[in-house]
């Protein structure tokens, strides 16, 4: 019986080797494609590409709230250039999070694909994202976002700025009715930055179509931002 389990625990940790080896080789491989379907979608949009870690990327847009979570940040899988007259770059991020217990200590992982868009001037901070549970309790202890016109509006995003006319300005009838076709969206403004955030990686499809979105969130933008900043 004894020698029974004393042949099981091996047996145990080897098959735990072996899944760990198959997952790394499927990532691996998985990695691989992915670089290459976005190589291919850079060269048809006439954009650079550049697949290895980025650190200086991470820190040169670190003002960005989304990117400016946990520890050894990095871009990779980066297409950027000149797309539809604006410059972008849309790549993917990577940052971990070390928590440490009795048992020791645990690192997550995590990767998501974000955009950004050069604009020609400053602006001033402001965040767009989607309504949740958790933004409900902040503003139940006095983290209050602007409220619209449009109700509806009001409920489906949380709109966060110092300056609630620029939040006005950019929150426009037209960008409104845009943002609540498309609900997913999450838009962070700040300084010379329009930027895009998701919480997974996106196809090469999900990018081309979302940096479509990103120059139609520009367009929306009114053009007299631009000049009475000036």
């Amino acid at each position: 019986m004894h020698s029974e389990a004393n042949l099981f625990v091996p047996l145990i940790i080897i098959a735990s080797l072996i899944l760990v080896a198959l997952a790394a080789i499927f990532g691996s491989i998985a990695a691989r494609k992915r670089r290459e379907e976005l190589f291919e979608l850079a060269q048809r949009l006439n954009l650079n590409f550049g697949g290895a870690p980025d650190y200086g990327l991470a820190q040169q847009y670190q003002f960005l709230k989304k990117l400016a979570q946990g520890d050894n940040r990095y871009a990779f899988n980066v297409l950027s250039g000149k797309y539809q007259n604006d410059d972008i770059q849309a790549f993917d991020y990577h940052y971990q999070v070390t928590t440490h217990d009795k048992n020791g200590s645990h690192t997550a992982h995590y990767r998501f694909s974000f955009f950004i868009l050069q604009l020609p001037l400053l602006f001033p901070d402001l965040t767009i994202r989607r309504e949740n549970f958790l933004m409900k309790i902040a503003e139940a202890f006095g983290y209050q976002d602007i409220q619209f016109e449009s109700a509806e509006f009001s409920r489906a995003f949380n709109v966060r700025s110092p300056d609630k006319k620029f939040a006005y300005d950019v929150c426009n009838a037209k960008m409104m009715e845009y943002l609540l076709a498309n609900r997913d969206l999450s838009i962070e403004v700040e300084n010379q930055v329009l930027a895009l955030a998701f919480n997974t990686c996106l196809s090469a499809e999900q990018i081309e179509f979302n940096l479509q979105r990103l120059t139609q969130i520009r367009s929306l933008m009114p053009d007299y931002l631009f000049t009475q900043n000036a």
